[in-house]
């Protein structure tokens, strides 16, 4: 059965978030780890950074970030452990650190979980 993924800033509070995943290569400015309550940091999981430099969160380069992202989801040895982690959960929330929050790889990677496989 797949899990409920909701998508949450880091910075906001705590709420019924459940099983709470850190879906960034780099942890969040000005966070320490306790304020973060984070149960998993997926930083493998996470857009390189030569990826994310080259997006630099333009709005003009979302929809090929998306499917450069992707690939490198499905190219990730890191993937089938993710998965097996997020599966284990009913509920999973995705935190992520950007100020954008519909178009970020926290997005991304949600999708490409919950595809139809």
């Amino acid at each position: 059965m797949k899990p409920t993924i909701v998508l949450k800033r880091v910075y906001e509070n705590v709420g019924d978030d459940g099983f709470r995943v850190l879906v960034e290569r780099l942890w969040p400015r000005g966070l320490t780890k306790e304020m973060a309550h984070v149960d998993y940091w997926a930083r493998n999981i996470a857009p390189t950074a030569e990826l994310r430099q080259w997006y630099s969160h333009d709005p003009d380069k979302w929809v090929e970030f998306s499917k450069k992202y992707m690939e490198e989801l499905r190219s990730n040895g890191n993937l089938a452990e993710f998965m097996d982690i997020v599966f284990s959960h009913p509920r999973v929330t995705f935190l992520f650190a950007s100020r954008e929050t519909e178009k970020n790889s926290a997005s991304v990677l949600r999708e490409f979980i919950l595809q139809d496989r």
